[in-house]
């Protein structure tokens, strides 16, 4: 063999050796589901996440998921540049789109899971978009905007076989099992009512729309915000937090906290649908001698009473009031003068025929009444934690994504998160019955049909009209 031929293969070797190091590092960051079929395991081990509306609380979820170990951010998109701006700061390899359609034409070969963060009237559309394109979903809290919208995601999710949960991160707590172990151990007896409550609207309510129309930001794609919602000017202020007391975008304190607070009584007393709901809410003077509600607007304050039919673990009907605006119901007797009812500013609790128990934000600091008996009773653990707790919630689902469908338990998956948002929803009828003329009334559900039958003029908003141009849900 000639000194050249050796060359040669020598070079041969090298490119070959070259070539193989760059594929092998080009399938790291190719999707788990094009490398094989069921139960195959990619060599990474890695989560391709995309995330839409990553500014806020889009960004600290990202920031989670990527704190797993286990997932890659591989493509942002946020129709507002400069709430994008510490996403794409963050996650430098992450490819970047304003249009969450084009994202999904282009590059869904490439994604296995999207995480959803935009505001709450953009999240049915495109959270259904990526279960069509058979990715797994994370949704922040509430779910929806309307109900149809939730029944339809809840159903969307049996049908793609896709892993799902809401950002409701105090799902993951153990402050919501051991709630749950203290009631099956017969701790406070049978639950028949329940009060939840927060400080929460911190963003104005109970105003008129601005009149004054203000000039666009260039970095802000303001037909794309407004997505499925009718067509308005852009008023400043309105991003990146105020739209939730606008009902055109947002569902106000309860859409913002009532997850995080109702979660709680879901799982304990395993609650599903409502049957009738009832409101009365608070508003403002809008000169010396007139109150003012104003349609576009959450009102400022309220106080919603919902009825749950007799579950399996409870003995009869179960009735949840609803408190915001910094409306508490009363101490309770067993609760020391100077100690706290909740967190303060927001809480849960649960009375039963033998006893009381309560907890904060998050189903965080649950106490047993009087609180002395936290530490005085001890009960046989039956629950699995989640490691990390309200932390752990995202691993959880990058874990369950990795798994495949039905292989892991998540928190709060779409047939838990669903129907929790539901409920929430239906209280917002009520609300907006006071805007119609309906309030004081109990308003009765049909479940099955979705509607109130006993006062028509809210159904409109059981499912609304998209604005022209962006399709209603199609599972």
């Amino acid at each position: 063999m000639t000194k050249e031929n050796d060359q040669q293969k020598t070079v041969n070797r090298r490119i070959f050796i070259k070539n193989a190091a760059i594929t092998a590092a080009a399938f790291t960051i190719v999707p788990r589901f094009v490398l094989g079929g069921k139960g195959y395991t990619a060599p990474s081990d890695k989560l391709i996440i995309a995330g839409i509306g990553v500014g806020g609380k889009g960004e600290s979820d990202l920031t989670n998921f990527y704190k797993s170990g286990k997932a890659e951010i591989g493509f942002l998109c946020d129709v507002d540049d400069r709430r994008a701006a510490k996403s794409v700061a963050s996650f430098p390899k992450a490819k970047y789109y304003k249009d969450w359609r084009k994202l999904f034409d282009k590059e869904a070969k490439h994604i296995d899971a999207v995480s959803v963060s935009t505001p709450d009237h953009n999240h049915a559309i495109i959270t259904l978009a990526a279960m069509q394109h058979h990715k797994h979903v994370y949704v922040q809290k509430p779910l929806t905007h309307d109900i149809y919208e939730a029944r339809m995601l809840t159903e969307a999710a049996k049908k793609y076989k896709v892993v799902t949960q809401m950002g409701n991160q105090g799902a993951s707590n153990d402050g919501t099992r051991q709630l749950t172990e203290w009631y099956d151990n017969d701790l406070i007896g049978d639950v028949h009512t329940v009060y939840c409550w927060t400080n929460r609207p911190v963003w104005p309510q109970g105003i008129p729309w601005p009149t004054t129309k203000a000039e666009v930001p260039k970095e802000l794609d303001w037909d794309l915000w407004l997505g499925t919602a009718p067509q308005k000017d852009y008023v400043d202020k309105l991003i990146p937090f105020n739209w939730r007391g606008w009902w055109d975008y947002g569902t106000g304190a309860l859409g913002d906290m009532g997850c995080h607070l109702v979660e709680a009584p879901f799982r304990v007393l395993g609650l599903q649908y409502a049957k009738d709901v009832q409101a009365s809410v608070g508003s403002v003077y809008v000169d010396e001698f007139k109150r003012g509600i104003f349609p576009d607007s959450c009102p400022p304050s309220s106080h919603i009473t919902l009825t749950f039919p007799k579950t399996n673990k409870t003995k009869g009907d179960i009735t949840l009031h609803w408190m915001d605006g910094g409306i508490q119901p009363e101490r309770p007797e067993e609760l020391g003068a100077n100690e706290k009812f909740g967190d303060d500013g927001n809480g849960t609790l649960f009375i039963g025929t033998k006893g009381k128990m309560i907890a904060s934000t998050y189903s965080a600091d649950p106490k047993l009444l009087p609180t002395s008996r936290t530490n005085e009773v001890q009960v046989k653990q039956t629950i699995e934690r989640v490691p990390g707790q309200a932390e752990g919630h995202y691993g959880q689902w990058v874990e369950a994504c990795l798994a495949g469908y039905g292989k892991k338990q998540v928190s709060s998956p779409f047939e838990v998160a669903g129907p929790l948002t539901e409920a929430l929803l239906m209280a917002n009828l009520a609300v907006r019955g006071n805007d119609l003329k309906g309030g004081h009334i109990k308003m009765l559900w049909d479940n099955q049909n979705m509607k109130i039958t006993n006062f028509d003029d809210v159904n409109r908003f059981v499912k609304r009209d998209y604005r022209q141009g962006w399709n209603n849900l199609k599972v």
